[in-house]
């Protein structure tokens, strides 16, 4: 399987910037991929740091969406069988959400929560356009700090 992942990497970065939009996507929707390793890959290389960070952010907002339009669709069962998303978590998010809606999706790039996240705003039809705006704004801050972050122009004290 890890030598699948490389290899699907190594092909993604080989496409440049429309390899990185499908790798941000998959990394925003259930599927679990790192689009980090592709965007600094192609930085490393040359590519357009602002070029690179916008591509990652519109797939990986791709991706987010996707988990919200499965949201939307209300089918549970779906969820539970295909992507093993339990309605248990999607109910305790939906509750945490309550009052809050669209401007949660900003929280959407989250490891492990931001796909339920998603799924319940679409469950809860908060306003797609707000929807994504937030979402594309939570996801567009994740990509800079991480990039500036790994240039080492910012640094992290854990």
């Amino acid at each position: 399987m890890d030598t699948f992942i490389e290899s699907l990497t190594q092909i993604l970065t080989d496409w440049g910037l429309p390899g990185l939009f499908l790798s941000a996507m998959l990394a925003g929707s259930i599927i679990p991929f790192s689009s980090e390793i592709v965007l600094v890959a192609l930085v490393k290389v040359g590519l357009d740091p602002t070029a690179c960070v916008l591509a990652a952010t519109l797939g990986n907002t791709a991706g987010g969406m996707t988990c919200y339009w499965m949201g939307h669709l209300g089918k549970v069962d779906w969820l539970e069988r295909y992507f093993k998303i339990k309605k248990e978590k999607v109910d305790q998010m939906q509750h945490k959400l309550k009052g809050k809606g669209a401007l949660m999706g900003f929280f959407a790039f989250l490891p492990f929560i931001g796909e339920i996240i998603a799924v319940a705003l679409g469950f809860m039809r908060s306003n797609v356009w707000f929807t994504t705006l937030s979402m594309f704004v939570g996801k567009l801050v994740r990509y800079i700090v991480m990039l500036l972050a790994l240039q080492g122009i910012i640094s992290f004290v854990i």
